[in-house]
């Protein structure tokens, strides 16, 4: 990545594709794509996490390739599996015709005409447009034995599929892993990675993100949301709004053909920005007035 001269220089392309990224985290962007070491981005869901593998990708005219952990997770889920239904087809078809030559239909069998890739096999695969980007997104969903099968992946940029061999990656691959931190990921990965804490922006950033993502709303509009889902962020709920939902809500309210807020508006569109019926019950009532009150008191007259 001789290229990327200098931190500016990410924070030029990932403005590019409209990604507002903190100065330390385009440091850590910026080193990872200079030593070749993969990203561990931890902070609450919503925030940014995963754009800003898509943003990477994007601005480096990479291919992205996302693998989606979920409980139960296993390698070979993760790295391949083979074309059962094909492979039978093919065995059929074989015995069928006769004399078949069982070494050669066993090679035939389990070679790349059968493999199905997932997204570490596809990772290690030369590409013309150079080394993908693979987003590894919400490892803490995923259980320890699938987190340690991870922890050689990364370090060897290799996997192996026992009917074939071992397959290296030409280049490494550009990783970036995410957690919602739902539990502590291994301290060994870990170490792996330079590991940054992507928090909520504070205000002048958020306005800038919601302005690059919903530049319909107006001025007046955006301050609002962005000062009132800062506000809400401060209350006793269950889930705080992340960035994703301020972005959510401005666009209903653009639908909606809203010029300024109301508690009456955010009453009716509180599902846009908060997911929990006990969060949403919490502001029913009198208690959306008094944050909106609170949130336009903190805005500076424009």
């Amino acid at each position: 990545m001789q290229d990327i001269e200098s931190i500016d220089k990410v924070q030029t392309l990932l403005e590019g594709q409209d990604y507002v990224c903190s100065r330390s985290l385009a440091t850590v962007v910026f080193l990872a794509l200079r030593l070749g070491r993969p990203i561990f981005l931890e902070g609450e869901a919503g925030v940014g996490k995963t754009e800003i593998a898509k943003a990477i990708a994007a601005a480096l005219g990479r291919n992205l390739i996302r693998l989606q952990c979920y409980e139960g997770l296993d390698a070979a889920s993760a790295v391949y599996e083979w074309n059962f239904a094909a492979q039978m087809v093919a065995i059929r078809t074989a015995e069928a015709g006769g004399g078949a030559d069982r070494t050669a239909l066993q090679q035939e069998l389990f070679g790349p005409d059968y493999l199905v890739e997932r997204p570490l096999l596809q990772a290690m695969r030369a590409d013309p447009r150079g080394a993908p980007v693979l987003l590894i997104d919400e490892l803490d969903r995923t259980d320890e034995p699938f987190e340690a099968f991870l922890l050689e992946a990364l370090s060897d940029f290799q996997v192996t599929i026992p009917e074939i061999g071992t397959i290296k990656a030409p280049e490494p691959p550009i990783v970036i892993v995410t957690s919602n931190r739902t539990r502590e990921v291994h301290d060994a990965l870990k170490r792996r990675c330079l590991y940054h804490w992507v928090d909520y922006p504070d205000f002048a950033g958020e306005l800038e993100i919601l302005e690059k993502r919903a530049p319909e709303a107006s001025t007046a509009l955006s301050r609002e949301v962005v000062a009132f889902v800062q506000k809400l962020r401060t209350e006793d709920l269950f889930k705080k709004p992340g960035v994703a939902e301020t972005i959510d809500w401005a666009k209903c309210l653009l639908a909606l053909d809203v010029l300024e807020l109301s508690p009456e508006m955010i009453a009716d569109t509180l599902g846009a920005v908060l997911k929990y019926q006990d969060d949403i019950a919490k502001l029913q009532g009198s208690e959306a007035k008094r944050l909106l009150d609170e949130a336009r008191a903190t805005l500076e007259p424009v």
